[in-house]
């Protein structure tokens, strides 16, 4: 019985310093400044990020122009598919209201190289469609539903409607680790209950992660929708994750490769009028 109290005694005395050393690390995360609310201190994180995107440049995009590539994954398993595609985006502080056409780019044949754009998906504010040369028909509506949500909690939404928004609440909620870097964590909830939390990294201030939950009424529980932001780059005094990551319940649900980005100012409206279908070639 002594010998144990020895060795526990022993032990305690080795490891106190070492509780003290970790203790004493100082974390990197900007602490609230005297004062500020937790509401402030949301709001100024919030402020960091946008003028770590850009500022003004970022809350004012008239139009993006992506080329890249997507990938789908069925139980975190890539299913095979690898589909290239050029995407217009009028944004969502847009006075026509936000709408993004995702052209899908197929290989001509042989004897004509090149790629071609038989299909196309576009997203108008309230609706999804598939334009072919043939003709024009509504997405699935699970499918519109799903994407008109994942819109309405993105963070360019976010910024431009939720945060002005009266009795919307955006709480500072701590920090956390993302990939072993610090992050910090912003909730913005709004009065209806609706949550989105934003994860920035400290140092850079950047986003990193989107999340929120939804309600499944098919199964009577919660999913949680997550996006994951990496490779940052700039264009045109825009920092731009070049890696997009979905996750639907801790699942992959597709990655997306963006390999070049153009900031212009507005498209035509011509490019996501519903009626104008693709011209075969």
């Amino acid at each position: 019985m002594r010998s144990r109290l020895t060795v526990l005694l022993l032990f305690a005395m080795l490891t106190a310093p070492l509780l003290g050393q970790a203790s004493a690390i100082p974390s990197a995360a900007p602490a609230p400044r005297s004062g500020e609310t937790e509401e402030q201190h949301g709001r100024r994180l919030l402020d960091e990020m946008v003028k770590a995107l850009g500022g003004q440049a970022w809350l004012n995009r008239g139009s993006i122009t992506e080329e890249g590539k997507t990938a789908a994954f069925f139980r975190n398993q890539p299913n095979g598919s690898l589909v290239q595609f050029v995407e217009y985006v009028r944004p969502v502080n847009s006075p026509l209201g936000p709408a993004e056409r995702f052209e899908y780019l197929t290989v001509r044949g042989m004897i004509m190289p090149g790629m071609k754009k038989d299909v196309v998906h576009l997203w108008t504010k309230d609706q999804g469609y598939e334009l072919t040369f043939k003709g024009r028909t509504e997405l699935p509506k699970p499918q519109v539903t799903d994407y008109l949500r994942r819109r309405a909690h993105s963070i360019d939404e976010v910024m431009h409607s939720w945060v002005n928004a009266p009795g919307v609440m955006v709480l500072a909620e701590g920090t956390g680790m993302r990939d072993r870097h610090l992050v910090d964590k912003v909730s913005i909830l709004a009065p209806d209950n609706d949550t989105v939390e934003i994860e920035l990294d400290a140092t850079t201030h950047l986003p990193v992660q989107r999340t929120f939950e939804w309600r499944n009424d098919q199964f009577k529980d919660h999913d949680v929708d997550e996006e994951t932001y990496t490779g940052y780059q700039p264009y045109d005094g825009i920092q731009t994750p070049l890696n997009i990551t979905r996750y639907r319940n801790g699942d992959m649900v597709s990655q997306i490769f963006i390999l070049k980005v153009k900031y212009g100012p507005p498209l035509g409206p011509d490019l996501f009028d519903p009626d104008k279908l693709p011209v075969k070639k």
